[in-house]
């Protein structure tokens, strides 16, 4: 609560401070209800609450039968009972992604989610997948290179690894040769917008390019200029090393048995594994 600051007389700072400094019963204890998660979170327990992206296939999303499904959401589900825990899968608002954490509402992000340039911002496992941000466009678009968006309309999901690499400084001048640079809420919105016109071109993770484009191939095309290379990660509260460390060892037990490469090739047909 941002604190009040007057030099109003006694009785108007009691009224201020009744009216908007007081916790309700039930704030109180939706406060203390958070910081008994969080120290829940922090020490370890029962549940595993994985905060991830329903709209973000191959990695988070909604399958055939209506269940959440996705590589990182099978790679998290056995994790969690490798750990003796129950999966929890929290669909968020990847925007709001920080406030889930920070709130207790998660005990971490997983899925698809890039390291790079976040390295001070959270307590990450080490990475397990190379990843490329690139551009998707239609075959007929006439672009071939990312020079030749120069005055088009280029499409991004808010908040994404894409925005953010577009965003950085190696690509300033890219970023203002766009007619347009569009942020939405969901790749699958971006998509539609591909297919009616109504955007030129897509920047995106490979791995979500790849498989939207699955038996799309006459129509669409990723370029071959990339925009960035990056390395997806579990991103953790800043400090809980302690359910880092029992991830970490989890997936690494994972990658042994061979685990990690079998979910790996159920979704991309082959190893993606970078962990050694």
């Amino acid at each position: 609560m941002k604190k009040l600051i007057a030099t109003a007389l006694l009785a108007g700072m009691t009224l201020s401070l009744a009216a908007c400094g007081a916790p309700k019963a039930e704030d109180s204890a939706a406060d203390n209800g958070t910081e008994t998660a969080n120290e829940g979170k922090e020490n370890g327990g029962d549940t595993f609450t994985v905060g991830f992206d329903q709209d973000f296939p191959p990695f988070g999303y909604v399958g055939d039968d209506g269940e959440f499904t996705g590589f990182d959401i099978e790679m998290a589900t056995e994790c969690a009972k490798r750990m003796g825990k129950e999966i929890v899968l929290q669909p968020i608002d990847w925007d709001a992604k920080d406030f889930e954490l920070e709130s207790g509402t998660i005990d971490c992000i997983w899925n698809g989610f890039t390291m790079n340039g976040r390295e001070d911002a959270y307590t990450w496992s080490d990475s397990y997948m190379d990843n490329t941000q690139v551009v998707i466009t239609k075959k007929d678009s006439g672009i071939e290179a990312l020079a030749d968006l120069s005055g088009k309309i280029v499409e991004v999901q808010k908040e994404s690894s894409a925005q953010s690499a577009l965003e950085d400084e190696d690509h300033t001048e890219l970023l203002a040769s766009f007619g347009q640079f569009l942020q939405v809420a969901e790749y699958n919105t971006a998509f539609m917008d591909l297919e009616s016109g109504a955007v030129d071109a897509i920047a995106i993770d490979i791995g979500v390019a790849n498989f939207q484009l699955e038996g799309k191939e006459e129509d669409y095309v990723i370029l071959d200029e990339v925009i960035s290379s990056e390395q997806y990660a579990v991103g953790f509260l800043k400090g809980n090393e302690t359910l880092r460390d029992e991830v970490q060892d989890t997936l690494m037990e994972m990658v042994e048995d061979g685990t990690f490469a079998t979910i790996s090739e159920k979704y991309f047909g082959y190893d993606v594994c970078t962990l050694k």
